[in-house]
C-alpha cells in the first residue's frame, strides 16, 4: 500500500544524521569558547533540518540566554519540552521563562521538574535560586535540603545550601554546610572563598586571610580575592599590608574600586577619605 499523507516522516539519513552531530559538536565548543552567535547560527540549522533536535534546542536556548535573549530562549525550548520528558531541558525553560520576567511560571515548571524521580540535582538549585531571588529564603532552603537528602553527594547543592544559611545569617548552619563541602572537594576556590565570607562575619579574620592567600596562591590575578584579604589585613592591623593588597587588586581594573575604596573605610584600621578622588588617588588609581 502507497504511503498517504498521513505516514510518519522518514528518519534523517545517517549522512545528515552525521552532519547535524558534527554542527552539534561545533556549536557546543563555540559556547565553550564564548562565541554564542555562533552556537545560535549552527543550533539554528540543525533544527531547521530536523525541529525534533533536542540537543540543537538546548544549545539554542543556552547561547539565546548568553546573549541576554530570554524571550527568544523560550519557544525552541517549550517545544523541546513538550516532546520529550527531559529535566535539563525543562530546567534551562524555567530558566529562560524567569529571566524573561514570567518568575512564576518558571516556579511552577521548576516545582514539577523537582517532583520526577530520578531527581536532577540542577533542577533543585535553580528551584532554590529563583525562590531565594524572590526573597522566599525559607522555601528555597527547604526545597536545598531536599535535593541534598535525594542527592547526598552532589557538592553544590551543599555549597547553594551554605549560601542560602548565610543569607538568612544563619552563620553556624552556613560554616557546617561549607565544611563538609570543602572537605568533599578540598580544592575548590568558590567553596573556600563563601567560607571565609562567614569567617569574617564572625570576626576571624585571621583564619579568613589565610584562605584567601590560598586561593590567591592557585590563581594569583583574582582582584576581588585579593581585595578581600587587604580587608582583613586591615582589620589585622596590618595596616601596609592591607593597603598594598588594596591597590594591588585596583591596579589596572577600575572594576575593583568601589569594593577597596569600601574596605578601607569600613575596616577598624582603615582610611576615610571624603572625596572619592583622594581614595582613588591614594591606591593609585
Amino acid at each position: 500500500m502507497p504511503p498517504t499523507s498521513m505516514s510518519k516522516l522518514p528518519h534523517p539519513s545517517p549522512a545528515k544524521r552525521n552532519a547535524a552531530d558534527a554542527a552539534l559538536e561545533r556549536a557546543t565548543l563555540a559556547l565553550q569558547m564564548g562565541r554564542p552567535g555562533e552556537a545560535e547560527r549552527l543550533a539554528e540549522g540543525v533544527l531547521r533540518a530536523n525541529r525534533s533536535s533536542s540537543a540543537a534546542a538546548v544549545i539554542l536556548g543556552q547561547a539565546l540566554l548568553t546573549q541576554n535573549r530570554p524571550g527568544e530562549a523560550i519557544t525552541p525550548l517549550e517545544r523541546a519540552a513538550r516532546r520529550s520528558d527531559d529535566p535539563k531541558i525543562e530546567t534551562l525553560l524555567a530558566a529562560a521563562l524567569a529571566a524573561a520576567g514570567r518568575r512564576d511560571e518558571a516556579l511552577d515548571q521548576l516545582r514539577r521538574t523537582t517532583a520526577r524521580r530520578p531527581p536532577f540535582p540542577p533542577a533543585f538549585r535553580e528551584y532554590a535560586d529563583q525562590l531565594a531571588r524572590a526573597g522566599q529564603f525559607d522555601e528555597a532552603i527547604a526545597v536545598a535540603k531536599t535535593g541534598l537528602q535525594l542527592t547526598p553527594d552532589v557538592v553544590e547543592l551543599q555549597v547553594d545550601l551554605g549560601r542560602l544559611y548565610l543569607g538568612c545569617n544563619d552563620r553556624v548552619r552556613a560554616r557546617s554546610m561549607l565544611s563538609q563541602a570543602l572537605a568533599a572537594a578540598p580544592g575548590r576556590r568558590d567553596i573556600q572563598a563563601v567560607l571565609a565570607r562567614v569567617m569574617v562575619f564572625d570576626g576571624e579574620y585571621a583564619a579568613a586571610a589565610d584562605i584567601y592567600r590560598h586561593a590567591l596562591a592557585l590563581q594569583p590575578d583574582d582582584a576581588m580575592t585579593r581585595v578581600d584579604l587587604g580587608m582583613c589585613q586591615l582589620e589585622l592591623a596590618d595596616r601596609s599590608a592591607g593597603e598594598a593588597s588594596l591597590r594591588a587588586a585596583t591596579r589596572g581594573r577600575p572594576e575593583t574600586l568601589g569594593r577597596a575604596i569600601n574596605s578601607l573605610a569600613s575596616a577598624s584600621h582603615g582610611r576615610f577619605f571624603f572625596r572619592p578622588s583622594a581614595a582613588v588617588k591614594f591606591l593609585g588609581g
